[in-house]
């Protein structure tokens, strides 16, 4: 027998779906025509076990009884899902060949892998263990998913990789989280501060932007603009660019702050004779955006709807999963795998079909352009987010559905368009001694950009004046017919809205402050993965640590006076970014599991004896309550019996 392990009956109903009938039905599982078996967990059907599991006295918060480490690791059954445990242990014990059907990322592959183990599967047998990638969930994909079985060994690094995390996380939050909560106690404070790796930095990116700006101070700051006349009265304008000997009076952004400075510049530019020392003039070509990761979605979707980022990843799964429009949602990866050249037109014609506002645009794509989208040394256990070749009459969805299918088509047909060409010209002019720069854009092709009416501009763009730069050379005769100060303010930064909160989350190495760990980060790597940031901005609003005005995301007065008291490295993400650097190293066997997790547990250590002296003043009243087990229960996707481990 060989048995399919799902990780959700949908996943499950979906392969059986293409399997040979007649179909069997039975309680928590179904046999196909030809003997298959096919079953499913339902999210995590094993969680890491509480710490009274290693001792009973830890079931009472106690400072003495802190770091706890265990000497073996302990997963439990579930107590909710238990029923469907025992049903997969019996059919495990039966079957001859097993194969990993998890979802494709990392949470997915250890969610079933350490349901295997932990039902004792025999050594020989565990190397047999197939996997089945399923990021499609019609059943072409799936079938072409079945065709194409790989050994579940070859998964090894990414299990290793996820198992690490995970109890990396639980030492971390466990013991900081208690040790936070006991000290917050002595201050007057009675709700639990639950600590993470992950969610406690989101909180400082947070802290730390609201009081800058609450700490901000306005300064004036000054530009000059000339207007120039060419020896054919073609009049121009151009903006001072200061040179090096004005540093002293600029500040971090070439901001001149002395207007005495600027003003001397007018008095010598004014009326006075000048010289075109360099015109530039270049064609430039914009290629579309890469496809859809999650994180990419849920940032556009929040700039254009106003949705939160949990409410996207929900809606993501209503479409891949109850209608099947698009590909597997919990996605890092922005590019494609070469052999979906083949369902190009099967797709664009599903988008044509389904999507009425983009019938015209999926018509008029190119379906023989291929850009680098289409990579697949980029591509590893899943791709972007695609439509899939199903098309439906769309009034059957919701608005929020309606909305994000058609980001997600937008986003995959401006792949068959050409690129957005501009010629960018900059004329550089020289006024007694000083540098004035003029630059405009002038669109050639809107190619893909087309398909985006709103965010068209003018046919002639230019940074100082609507009327286009005149044909000048070098060397030409000009005239500096008036010289105008400018006078503007220095602005705060905004406040955090979901879009750029997530933006940050992904893009964290600009928020590192440690130069090395900066040094090493990819673009991809950032603050949480695909899967769990949504959840871990709504546990922050679910403590009372966050609150919203309007689209803005501030901290509350506990989330503040936490980040505030707590030790500054606990609060920045230089250390979560390390981390998620060394696990990714960990999928890619570029180091080994011992190597991450020997150094966090001496770590543990450092960090208690250093928060035994933190003093949580000015946190006062009840905060969340700690309810037993109930307190640690979020919906987030990956294993969260303790928010903490978060």
């Amino acid at each position: 027998m060989r048995l399919f392990i799902a990780e959700k009956p949908s996943l499950g109903r979906a392969l059986v779906d293409v399997l040979p009938k007649p179909h069997k039905k039975s309680d928590g599982f179904i046999t196909a025509g030809n003997g298959d078996v096919v079953t499913w967990c339902i999210g995590h059907l094993l969680e890491q076990a509480e710490p009274e599991a290693y001792n009973p006295d830890y079931k009472k918060w106690a400072v003495e009884h802190l770091p706890i480490v265990p000497n073996e690791w302990k997963l439990v059954v579930k107590s909710k899902t238990r029923k469907q445990f025992t049903v997969v242990k019996t059919l495990i014990k039966k079957a001859d060949t097993l194969v990993n059907m998890g979802d494709p990322d990392r949470v997915g592959q250890i969610l079933i892998d350490e349901v295997i183990n932990h039902c004792g599967v025999s050594k020989a047998k565990k190397t047999q263990v197939l996997r089945c990638l399923i990021s499609d969930l019609n059943p072409a994909a799936v079938k072409k998913a079945l065709n194409n079985l790989r050994k579940n060994t070859d998964f090894i690094p990414l299990a290793t990789s996820a198992l690490a995390r995970a109890r990396a996380d639980w030492l971390y939050g466990i013991n900081m989280t208690r040790l936070c909560t006991l000290q917050g106690r002595q201050s007057g404070y009675n709700g639990v501060l639950s600590i993470g790796r992950v969610q406690t930095p989101v909180l400082g990116l947070i802290v730390h932007r609201d009081l800058e700006i609450a700490n901000f101070v306005s300064k004036p700051f000054y530009e000059v603009i000339c207007t120039l006349l060419t020896s054919k009265g073609e009049a121009y304008q151009a903006k001072w660019r200061p040179s090096k000997a004005c540093e002293p009076y600029m500040d971090e952004d070439n901001r001149v702050l002395s207007k005495p400075l600027a003003l001397n510049v007018i008095s010598k530019v004014q009326n006075k004779a000048g010289k075109v020392v360099n015109v530039t003039q270049a064609k430039k070509a914009t290629p579309p955006p890469l496809p859809y990761s999650l994180s990419a979605l849920q940032i556009d979707a929040a700039k254009r709807f106003g949705m939160s980022a949990q409410s996207v990843l929900d809606t993501c799964q209503q479409l891949y999963e109850r209608h099947k429009l698009i590909t597997y949602p919990r996605s890092d990866c922005r590019y494609l795998p070469k052999e979906h050249l083949n369902d190009v037109k099967q797709v664009v014609g599903a988008i044509g079909k389904s999507c009425s506002a983009l019938s015209d645009a999926a018509n008029n794509a190119n379906l023989s352009l291929k850009n680098k989208a289409w990579n697949d040394s980029k591509v590893s256990a899943h791709h972007a987010i695609i439509p899939t070749s199903k098309s439906t009459d769309l009034s059957r969805l919701s608005p929020a559905e309606n909305n994000i299918y058609e980001l997600v088509a937008r986003q995959y047909l401006i792949q068959f368009y050409p690129p957005f060409e501009y010629v960018d010209k900059q004329i550089d002019t020289e006024v007694s001694g000083g540098l004035f720069i003029s630059k405009q854009k002038d669109v050639v092709s809107q190619g893909w950009k087309a398909l985006f009416p709103s965010k068209q501009k003018s046919q002639a763009e230019s940074e100082f004046s609507a009327v286009s730069l005149p044909n000048v050379s070098k060397g030409d005769e000009v005239h500096c017919q008036q010289a105008d100060l400018i006078e503007k303010q220095t602005t705060p930064p905004k406040y955090f809205t979901d879009a750029t909160l997530l933006s940050a989350m992904t893009g964290i190495a600009r928020y590192v402050t440690d130069a090395s760990i900066k040094k090493v980060l990819r673009d991809t790597d950032g603050l949480g993965t695909e899967a769990t940031r949504a959840g871990i901005i709504e546990l922050l609003f679910k403590r009372q640590f966050l609150t919203r005005k309007g689209k803005d995301i501030r901290a509350t007065d506990v989330g503040t006076q936490l980040i505030c008291s707590l030790p500054e490295r606990m609060t920045i993400p230089d250390m979560t970014a390390h981390w998620e650097s060394q696990l990714e190293a960990i999928s890619q066997k570029e180091i080994k599991y011992a190597h991450f997790m020997d150094p966090i547990t001496q770590s543990i250590d450092t960090l208690i004896a250093e928060v035994k002296t933190v003093t949580f003043n000015g946190l006062k009243g009840k905060g969340t309550p700690y309810k037993s087990k109930k307190y640690f229960k979020t919906k987030t996707k990956v294993n969260k019996k303790n928010v903490e481990r978060l």
